[in-house]
């Protein structure tokens, strides 16, 4: 018996192989002698400052390229997330960190309740340690409407004590 064959089908194509590239890196723009002289002497003024400022200490350091401690940048961005949860700017509620203080007899209406720690490691967390900075706020700053506004007056705040 023979057995016929149905209308043709049409072959497929055969992929090609792949070729293996040189290049497996993406083309870099080419940098042309002007821009190749200002990266070179980039570098070079980079290395300058980093070896010649190893000498110096840690609080000169600081000094010379105006930047602040790290105690100190540490203190201001906690004072900012608990301005945003009192304002509610977070979606952080604030009774899962602080208790409101029942008195008012001094200061800003906003003071925290300090807990009585008996162990000293509870004295390094995030709740503790800001209460006394949070709670001896002047009353101007705790009632700005804005972070960039709190931000601004607690810049001079810190200066003014000496932090910065």
């Amino acid at each position: 018996m023979k057995v016929e064959n149905g209308p043709l089908k049409p072959k497929r194509p055969r992929p090609k192989r792949l070729q293996w590239k040189k290049k497996t890196r993406p083309k870099r723009p080419q940098l042309t002698s002007k821009t190749a002289h200002y990266v070179t002497l980039y570098k070079y003024r980079i290395n300058d400052v980093i070896t010649s400022d190893k000498i110096l200490s840690y609080s000169d350091r600081l000094q010379k390229f105006g930047l602040t401690t790290l105690e100190t940048r540490r203190l201001r961005g906690d004072l900012i997330d608990v301005f945003k949860m009192f304002k509610g700017f977070d979606n952080i509620t604030l009774n899962d960190f602080f208790k409101l203080s029942s008195t008012t007899l001094r200061g800003h209406t906003l003071k925290i309740y300090k807990p009585q720690l008996h162990v000293d490691v509870g004295k390094f967390f995030f709740q503790v340690r800001i209460i006394d900075v949070w709670n001896s706020l002047p009353i101007p700053l705790i009632n700005c409407e804005t972070i960039a506004t709190f931000k601004k007056h607690l810049d001079c705040l810190l200066k003014n004590r000496g932090y910065i």
